[in-house]
């Protein structure tokens, strides 16, 4: 199996995502690790962690970067000769079996999009993002690809991500929620509602509405969202996270006794900040894509790559696609309707 990495995506790369290659193959001893960027600042980490002439590693030299400031489609129209074009045009053509970029998510979509294309009978790729409850965690899917999406979207990304979580939860029949302002059916907007009729005929394990409050209470597995609404409702809880830890710090700096008890009180806090953590997750699959795509965050460090490495792989071994396209087929007319309006 091969793997392209992108040596040049993220804040701190490559340093970063080399090390956390570093730490990765010997958990894949089957796997062979296409490491695209700039040759010459790659082969110096390859060099300080050990890696240079490991057979597990094939260099692809990619010149430019696509920086995460930059608009999404530099990556390919003014700079198709990054690192994130290069690694999506190697899925294209079907030389690796799946790439990982903690790169420009935007200029990830874009370039997937256009090169790679998306599995036969889905209309969009959607980004699913994992996240924390009081059960363990859940999916939001999607989580930022698509701003302006249908009903027909969502089901389909519904099918996605009830697919992905029988891989990530280890469980048959994933709770699949739809991201709304009331548990009722008949609350919401249209697309919500029209969603709601559709999401009822699909044979997955449907819970109805579920705001978003009672998402992180644990009753749910996926929730579903158009990329907008669910690129919001992540940034807010990552948001309030943050200032929860800021409010935290706060007043336990009032006086010396509540001091005294934080600094005896510091593993419990570590553990607090680990379940938000998205080190040992790695990144979000860019479900629907011909082809297996895993984004990091761009704060990445060594863990987060070398998990992300991880997931990459698992879902090639799990068969991830496949299994789409298999539950599209068994979705029949509910998830192809937009096809057979064309044809």
């Amino acid at each position: 199996m091969k793997i392209a990495v992108d040596a040049m995506g993220g804040d701190f790369a490559p340093g970063v995502v080399i090390e956390g290659l570093a730490d990765a193959i010997p958990d894949h001893p089957d796997c062979t690790f296409v490491l695209v960027g700039h040759e010459e600042k790659v082969s110096f980490y390859l060099d300080k962690y050990g890696l240079t002439g490991n057979p597990a590693i094939e260099l692809f030299h990619a010149p430019t970067v696509c920086e995460m400031g930059e608009l999404s489609t530099t990556a390919l129209r003014g700079k198709k000769d990054c690192s994130i074009t290069a690694c999506a045009r190697l899925l294209k053509e079907k030389a690796v079996a799946a790439m990982v970029t903690p790169g420009h998510t935007g200029a990830t979509v874009a370039a997937t999009k256009v090169l790679v294309r998306n599995l036969p009978g889905i209309d969009r790729a959607a980004l699913a993002a994992s996240m924390p409850s009081q059960a363990g965690r859940f999916l939001l899917v999607d989580a930022g690809a698509n701003p302006d999406s249908d009903s027909l979207n969502l089901v389909q990304f519904a099918l996605m991500g009830s697919i992905y979580a029988q891989y990530l939860f280890q469980v048959e029949k994933p709770r699949v929620g739809l991201l709304s302002v009331g548990g009722e059916d008949v609350k919401g907007n249209e697309l919500t509602k029209e969603t709601f009729k559709l999401l009822e005929k699909l044979p997955i394990n449907f819970i109805g509405n579920i705001e978003a409050d009672a998402a992180f209470e644990g009753g749910v597995d996926v929730v579903v969202a158009d990329g907008f609404v669910g690129n919001v409702f992540l940034k807010s809880a990552e948001g309030l996270a943050r200032l929860t830890m800021v409010w935290l710090k706060r007043v336990l700096k009032k006086n010396v006794f509540r001091f005294m008890w934080a600094m005896l009180a510091q593993n419990a806090f570590r553990e607090l900040k680990a379940y938000g953590a998205s080190d040992v997750i790695g990144g979000a699959p860019l479900l629907g894509v011909n082809g297996i795509c895993i984004i990091g965050h761009g704060s990445s460090n060594p863990l987060a790559v070398k998990n992300a490495i991880r997931v990459a792989a698992e879902c090639v071994r799990f068969d991830l696609n496949g299994k789409i396209l298999a539950a599209l087929d068994e979705c029949g007319d509910i998830a192809r309707k937009r096809h057979e309006k064309q044809a």
